[in-house]
């Protein structure tokens, strides 16, 4: 019954996508591993990964980070957020106070404690020709890592591509220099298309079988409403990849994509959720992948639909009490539970 509504409800929801908020019904339960829960993200989706990371450490197993600073940089002030992008020339963030702040949180119960981190697998990523965020921001991302207790064998760190401020995909988007909507482009390393999605995957879970040429599973749009008031920032919808084998009982692995600023549905409809290139890997590989949405707003006062990683929705944004932090943390709990 669950696979049949599963299949009825993204049959619609593709058919109109568009409008696919109107097709959107609560999220359903896949019953997935709870020890297999990882996060990934660009831009600000990127920060809102370090901060789901390192916030819920007792339960992620890794993150990719693309183009995104280290934890809790902006110290709820948004004027912070220059330096956080790397955009001060020779002043980059302080990794060592971020890692203070995070060793504060965790000792008063706000987040998971640090030690989970001994085991956790990271991918990083800064194209050579970002503007937008610079590399000395990104560097910091891995220093902050390190010094919080992430083995120096548990991190990669790409930053040698000639890429803008994107996601990197085999071949959708814009060239790979630019730094222009949707965000998204595909580069050529070492003579081969550079599989964003695949290489980070393989680096928070090991070896993958190769992504599907054909997808067997299926796109489906949730009420978010039901985890985040419009309150916070979050969309009315957000989506959700489900393979076959999920669908039809597989204890599956649940990974967040978190889009960057001015990339939700809202804006580049399904050019994140549908052609990065996750879909695919999860679809051989029995993932779940979770799109949460933001959209821009006014009250809370976010004019480019970013995640909140500089404290619009509040001053505990960066801890597991925060508006956006809790919502989706809800949401991977639902994927966790039984049918």
């Amino acid at each position: 019954m669950k696979a049949l509504r599963t299949i009825v409800t993204a049959a619609f929801a593709l058919a109109v996508l568009p409008h696919a908020a109107q097709a959107a019904s609560a999220l359903p339960a896949y019953a997935g591993d709870p020890t297999q829960t990882s996060v990934s993200g660009l831009s600000s989706g990127a920060f809102m990964a370090v901060q789901y990371q390192v916030a819920y450490s007792g339960s992620v197993v890794g993150a990719g980070i693309v183009a995104g600073g280290p934890y809790y940089c902006a110290a709820g002030n948004i004027l912070n957020a220059q330096i956080c992008m790397g955009q001060v020339p020779f002043v980059p963030p302080n990794p060592a106070l971020m890692v203070a702040a995070a060793t504060g949180f965790a000792s008063l119960g706000q987040i998971d404690s640090l030690s989970n981190l001994e085991r956790a697998r990271i991918y990083v990523f800064s194209g050579t020709k970002d503007t937008v965020v610079y590399q000395q921001a990104v560097d910091t991302t891995v220093s902050f890592f390190k010094e919080a207790g992430v083995p120096a064998a548990n991190v990669k760190y790409v930053n040698n591509v000639p890429a803008g401020h994107a996601f990197i995909t085999p071949a959708f988007g814009n060239v790979c220099a630019d730094n222009a909507s949707p965000y998204i482009s595909h580069c050529t390393v070492g003579k081969q298309m550079y599989d964003q999605a695949g290489a980070l995957l393989q680096q928070i879970y090991g070896a993958l079988t190769q992504p599907a040429q054909a997808l067997t599973g299926s796109i489906v749009p949730f009420d978010q409403r039901e985890f985040a008031s419009a309150g916070t920032g979050m969309a009315d919808t957000g989506y959700l990849y489900v393979p076959k084998s999920c669908d039809e009982g597989a204890a599956c692995k649940v990974h967040v994509a978190f889009h960057g600023c001015k990339q939700s549905a809202a804006v580049v409809g399904d050019d994140y959720f549908a052609k990065t290139n996750y879909n695919q890997w999860a679809d051989t590989n029995n993932i779940l992948v979770l799109y949460p949405q933001v959209n821009a707003s006014t009250v809370p006062f976010n004019p480019q639909g970013c995640w909140d990683w500089f404290g619009y929705t509040g001053t505990d944004y960066a801890l597991k009490s925060g508006a956006q932090m809790k919502a989706v943390n809800a949401m991977v709990d639902r994927l966790l539970a039984r049918p």
